[in-house]
């Protein structure tokens, strides 16, 4: 398969992959223009074989013969590492970036029916977590993500890199009405699970065999947690015991801990 060299940040072949650090700029990018980017060889060969349709590669020109396999329809370009850097922002010492076509999401209604097992994120808008939730989503037994108007994109390169393209592997949907979808996922069978370091909580461990059968696990952004709103929507408070007078987890920590006790 040809490659294609580039030897300008100005090349405009290679727009996709312009000013990765800037996220107000990629946000207004890559969601309108349906593509994402992914970073890493085993984070892109995790989204091929999820499915998604390879746009292009930019790749160090010193590991193009790793990518000679890749479908005969992605467009690779090579570049040195000063001019990947010069086109990004930060130095790609992964050595390998691709751009993917983003697929249609389900819609709430589909993905409650085709899931026993929900986490329910409202106002998380830090890639990192979002991308450390989702890895832990996938490892542990959650079948899918509902996210509130206001989460962040977990397609963003920063997500899909640190849930190692876990991403790809839940099936996870968009709440268009906020907190109304609680209602809809509420009617749908599922027990809303609100975890929360409040008053008026049962612990994890003592949750009844109905609350464990059809788990949504509500799950707020770091620091505020779930708003009033949710919060009285919820059927259950539940928290994670503490010691030491710690009072409260990472949200992508304590997610970890509630998924394993829900799904074992």
């Amino acid at each position: 398969m040809p490659a294609h060299q580039v030897d300008s940040a100005d090349d405009p072949r290679i727009g996709d992959y312009r000013a990765l650090t800037d996220l107000e700029l990629r946000t207004r990018w890559e969601p309108p223009n349906g593509l994402f980017i992914a970073e890493g060889e085993l984070v892109i060969r995790r989204a091929l074989r999820a499915g998604y349709r390879l746009r292009s590669i930019l790749v160090d020109e010193k590991r193009v013969e790793q990518f000679e396999d890749l479908p005969p329809e992605a467009t690779i370009y090579t570049a040195t590492p000063p001019v990947l850097e010069s086109i990004t922002g930060f130095h790609v010492h992964r050595g390998v970036l691709a751009s993917f076509h983003r697929r249609e999401l389900p819609t709430l209604s589909e993905l409650l029916a085709s899931a026993r097992r929900l986490a329910v994120l409202e106002g998380l808008n830090t890639h990192t977590n979002l991308g450390a939730l989702f890895r832990s989503a996938a490892a542990l037994g959650i079948d899918g993500v509902v996210l509130s108007p206001n989460c962040a994109d977990p397609l963003y390169r920063r997500a899909v890199r640190v849930s190692m393209g876990e991403v790809f592997a839940i099936p996870y949907a968009k709440a268009e009405a906020w907190p109304e979808a609680l209602k809809e996922i509420s009617g749908a069978g599922f027990r809303l699970l609100a975890l929360t370091p409040g008053d008026d909580t049962v612990n994890l461990q003592e949750l009844s065999p109905a609350d464990r059968a059809r788990p949504a696990l509500m799950l707020g952004a770091e620091g505020p947690g779930l708003t009033r709103a949710a919060l009285a929507l919820s059927d259950v408070r539940v928290a994670i015991p503490m010691q030491n007078g710690v009072d409260s987890l990472n949200v992508a920590t304590a997610a970890a801990i509630a998924f394993w006790e829900l799904c074992r």
